[in-house]
Order: C-alpha cells, then structure tokens, then sequence
C-alpha cells in the first residue's frame, strides 16, 4: 500500500500536539512556541492534504465513499477510503487536541515540592488568588500565569509549632501566646491591615534561622522576620493561612570591630544607635552614618533600604554601606554575598539584591558595615515666613561649594514647631514658624565659612532668624526635638492617632510639593505637621485623625499625595517601604515590565513563595477582583 506524504504529515501532526499536551502536563511548563505557530503548521498540512484530494459531490455512496482522487483515471480506490479516513483522523485529532490546549489552558499548574521528587498540582485561578501568591509571570504566550504554591492546612501548621518546640527547646523560644501573637503581627501606628502569627520563635543564631526556615518549608508555612518592629508599612503583619513570626531581636550583638579597617559586623537585631554609643564609648572615632527612627536594627533597615536626616550627606542604605550581608535563603542555605574589601568588580552586587526587598528573598543573620569618621558638626536654626522659601534656600546651599559640608539639613513647618512646644521637649519654646535645622560638618574653618554662606542664602530668601546652638548639649537637645516628631505630633491631640507619609521627589520639584500638599490638607479639614530631608527632596507628612471617617478622609488625602509625587517624577516612598501600604503605586512608579522582573527574581529564589508573602510585590488587577 502506498503512502503518500501528506499522510505521513496528518499523522505526526496529531502525534506533535499529543506530545506537546503531554509536555505541559508532565513538565509543567509553558509550551516552548506560540499558538499561531501551532495553528499555522496544522494549514499547512491541511492545504497541502486539500491538494492532493479534492471533494466530488456525489461523494456518500453508504460504506463505499466516493470521493475523487485527482489522478488522471478519475475512479475511487480503496487507497483513497484508507486516505480519507487518515486525514479525518489526523484532523480531529490535531484540532480537537489545539482546541483542548487553548481553550481549557485556563486551570493553572502550580510546582509543589516534596521529598526527593516534584509533583504537580492543577489549581483553579480561584484557588490561586486566594494563596496570596508573589504575583504574575509573563508565558511565552504573553499572558500571565501566577507561580504561587498552596500553603500548609492548619494541621500542617501545627506540626511545625509542634516540631519547631522540639528544634528550638528552652523557655518562651517558641510562643503561641494571644498577646505576643497580636503584638508581633501589628502595629500601633500602622493603619494598613493586619493579621496575627500562627507562632512566634526567637533566634539566637543563624542555625536558628536555618531550623526554622527547613521547617517552614517543610510545612509549607510562610515565615516573615521581626527586628525592632518599627516600620510603618505592614511589613510584618502576619498571613491569613497562618505563619511563622521569627523575631531576630535577640540577635543583636557586636561580633567584630575592625577600627583600621572602618569596619564592623553584627547581627541583625544590632540597633544604629546602639552602635554608635558602643563605638563612643569605646573612643573608637567613627559612627554608622544611616540614621532612620528610632529602635530600627540593621536587618530592618537593610530589608527597607532605609537612609534618615544624615542622607543629604551619606547617602541612603543602598549606597555602599553594607559591606556584605549573611542571608538565609528559601531552600535553606547560608550564603554570604561578598568578601570585606571596600570595593569589588567581582559579578554584581548580590548585596543590593536584598537592600529593599523586604524579607522576600532572604533572611539576614549578619552584616558588616561600613562606617565613617566622626566629624566635628555645629547645629544651626533658620525661620522662614513660609515653606516654599525654606525649600528653596535649601536648593542654593547645597549647590555652593560648600554643599559638600552640610551634613542634614531638615524642614519642620510651623505646625510642627508649635507640636514641639505643646510636647514639653524643649526648655524655652521656639518661634512658631517654618524652621529649617542645620548640621554642618568639617573643621572649624569649614563650618565657619559654610556658615556664613548659609545665613547669606536664607537671609536672601527671607529667613526672619538664624542662630547657632549655644552648647553641645542644645545641639543634641535640638536634634533629637527633630528625632521625636511623630510623639510631638501626637501629643497635641491627645487620643489621635497619626498616618505618617513618605514620599520624595526632585530637590527643584519639592516646594511646590509641599505647598501643594499643605493647601490640600487645609481644604480637607485634616491637621498634621511636616518634616522633611529636604536635602534629598524626601518629607514625611503626619496627618492625625480621631476616627473611621478622619481616617478615610486621611487616606484619600494620602492617595493624592502620593499621585502628585509620581507625577513630579518621584516615588512614593523615600525610605519606608513598600510592605502592604504602597504596593498600588509601584506599577505607576516603576512600570509594568520593572516590576515583572522583580517578580520574576523573586520566584527564582522563592518559588514556594514562603518568605513574607503578600508584601512588596503588587498583585494583578485579576487577582484583586477575585480576592474582593
């Protein structure tokens, strides 16, 4: 019996589309080609099939069939039927199949792991939104598909309290207790929502770390770090299918000080000002220039890529502070990302990876910083009859050759001034006005020369008072004043409570900021006070409210501010975080593809999508409709 090659083809047509569903459902796996690649071979083989036979209308004639074969003797063979039916076969089989692939492609395929060997588990996107997944990856078929595992049942949770107990003996390592539970997973002044713990471990050591994180995996239990608790953001909220809440504060020893070095390593847990009082009282001449809140730890601020009042200066978490880092990684390993040495071309930067990504990649047990000499600083105050000339003296300064020698420089508006007095911080109170406070650094004859072109500038821009601190211990009075603004805040509406916003933008770009922003809260009826690093274009607006309604006036308000930053071309937070409360505007901010890519990275390390789900990365507008 002869063949004829367009048989040969219908048939591995077919056999080609079996293989490819096999493929997927083996593997788990996009295709490695596109659907009109697949569409476009099935013509091909069918229209070459269509020449080779062609339709007679008189062609039904009961199990005898007479189709015309286009030879040149016109009659219908028995070689035609076996043809016919062939090409019947091959064509329900390739299209039936193609059908199946794209039609019904829409239950997605989710890795598990297990023990020695990887499963497959199919998951409807119902399913898939509600485990709170890291969020889309882009298939070659340019549609998104979600990489996000189930999590443990609540009975796998408890094996691993269970479990944890045996790893982790000794007194309160392992608490489950309401209280703690609640304590560990929310914040006071934080209004984003919240979630209590399954359990709370203490660590002590980077092995902790490991045992808990095994476990964690082991389960199927997300796990999210705690250093001092302070961020604003949800950042350690816990996660509604249950978690594990490993608090790294007792983990906040001194390991090494290598003075000719200007170096230092710590555990996670160490906090800034903790460090730098160790090295003052040790009269070792250098200091740790990031200066958040206070009570952040380094792995706090190292997870938020924080920076603080000496960022005009030094720069924020993400320039060259942090040597290397310990990370525990999803799987289990311990990696250090770089040796000591001030600067290597070494690959790039595994440090910076987990600068800002808030627990979601890693978990850090060590660090070795960078730090700097202490210099002599003179602390001075400017009083401006608005904000917007207190903005802009700001600008001039810093682009004079003496810029270099200003080491903070930050904006507290009238209201906050008056939140100082109300507060009780300050022996005299100070002149109600929009107040810019000064550190200038250098020698005597640099801070004396910079001084005298600060006071020209701000005088030029309408300054109304500019003085020096009297002492050192005013000086430090002043700035810690400046330190404490979110209490002072508080206590001039006692019962309030405060939303603390964070965004930043282009140096030239914020008086109108703020000018903006102000008249906006005035309009709103909503009373706050301002500080800000106007150095570095970053100020923190602190709205108060007493209730439900203030709160969502508070949040629209919030919302705008945010928008008008984005749209002066910069971000909506300057170094907070991202957490629960800013995942709306990355998109926005970053750009869809940016964003993608941090997805993308964050499932390679993490495909169980384990360490502090839920924060960071933005969800799909698909995945927030189902999840409403």
């Amino acid at each position: 019996m002869t063949v004829h090659w367009t048989d040969l083809m219908i048939i591995l047509t077919g056999l080609f589309y079996i293989k490819c569903v096999t493929f997927v459902l083996l593997r788990g796996s996009s295709l490695p080609f596109t659907r009109h690649t697949m569409f476009r071979l099935s013509t091909k083989v069918f229209a070459a099939r269509g020449c080779h036979l062609s339709l007679r209308s008189n062609c039904i004639r009961s199990c005898r069939e007479s189709y015309h074969h286009s030879s040149s003797s016109g009659h219908t063979t028995q070689k035609d039927v076996l043809r016919i039916g062939k090409f019947v076969l091959g064509s329900l089989l390739a299209m039936g199949t193609s059908y199946y692939i794209f039609q019904y492609r829409e239950p997605r395929l989710i890795p598990a792991r297990e023990t020695g060997a990887t499963t497959t588990i199919h998951a409807t996107s119902e399913e898939l939104s509600s485990a709170g997944g890291a969020g889309d990856i882009t298939d070659v078929f340019g549609s998104s598909s979600v990489s996000t595992p189930t999590y443990g049942s609540p009975e796998d949770v408890q094996k691993a309290i269970d479990e944890l107990r045996d790893a982790l003996p000794g007194k309160n390592r392992v608490q489950t207790s309401p209280d703690s539970l609640r304590v560990h997973g929310s914040s006071d002044h934080s209004y984003h929502p919240s979630c209590p713990h399954s359990v709370v471990v203490m660590a002590y050591s980077t092995d902790d770390v490991v045992k808990v994180v095994n476990i964690s995996r082991k389960y199927k239990v997300p796990i999210i770090a705690l250093g001092g608790a302070t961020s604003i953001e949800g950042h350690f909220t816990g996660f509604p299918s249950g978690s594990i809440c490993l608090d790294l504060s007792a983990m906040n020893s001194i390991l090494e000080i290598n003075e000719a070095d200007g170096d230092l390593r710590c555990q996670p847990g160490a906090k800034w000002e903790d460090i730098n009082n160790t090295l003052k009282d040790r009269g070792i001449p250098l200091f740790f220039p990031l200066d958040p809140g206070p009570g952040a730890t380094i792995g706090g601020m190292i997870g938020t890529g924080c920076s603080g009042t000496n960022a005009v200066r030094y720069g924020t978490a993400k320039a060259e502070w942090f040597l290397n880092i310990t990370v525990v990684l999803p799987s289990g390993k311990v990696i250090k990302t770089r040796r000591r040495a001030r600067k290597s071309s070494a690959g790039f930067d595994t440090t910076k990876l987990f600068i800002g990504a808030e627990g979601t990649l890693g978990i850090i047990t060590e660090a070795t910083l960078r730090l700097a000499p202490r210099v002599p600083t003179k602390v001075a105050m400017a009083q401006f009859p608005d904000v917007e000339k207190a903005v802009s003296a700001v600008q001039q300064i810093l682009n004079t050759p003496h810029g270099p020698h200003i080491q903070c420089v930050e904006l507290l508006d009238d209201h906050m001034m008056a939140a100082i007095n109300t507060a009780g911080l300050v022996d005299a109170p100070y002149p109600v006005q929009d107040t810019l406070f000064f550190k200038i650094q250098g020698s005597p004859e640099s801070i004396r020369d910079t001084s005298n072109v600060v006071q020209e500038i701000v005088q030029r821009h309408g300054s109304t008072r500019f003085e020096f601190a009297a002492t050192e211990e005013e000086a430090g009075e002043m700035w810690e004043n400046r330190k404490y603004a979110l209490f002072s805040t508080l206590a001039t509406q006692p019962g309030s409570k405060v939303w603390t916003t964070d965004v930043c933008v282009p140096v030239s770009r914020l008086p109108q900021l703020v000018y903006e922003t102000k008249e906006d809260l005035d309009k709103a009826g909503l009373k706050s006070t301002i500080v800000g690093h106007v150095g570095d274009g970053n100020f923190h607006a602190l709205i108060l409210f007493k209730n439900e309604e203030e709160l969502r006036s508070v949040g629209e308000a919030v919302h705008r501010l945010v928008h008008r930053a984005i749209q002066m071309d910069g971000t909506c937070t300057g170094e907070h975080g991202v957490g629960v409360g800013k995942t709306e505007y990355l998109v926005e901010e970053l750009g869809e593809d940016t964003v993608e890519l941090m997805k993308t990275v964050k499932n390679a390390i993490d495909p169980l999508n384990l360490f502090n789900p839920g924060k960071l990365y933005p969800e799909n507008n698909k995945d927030k409709t189902q999840m409403t």
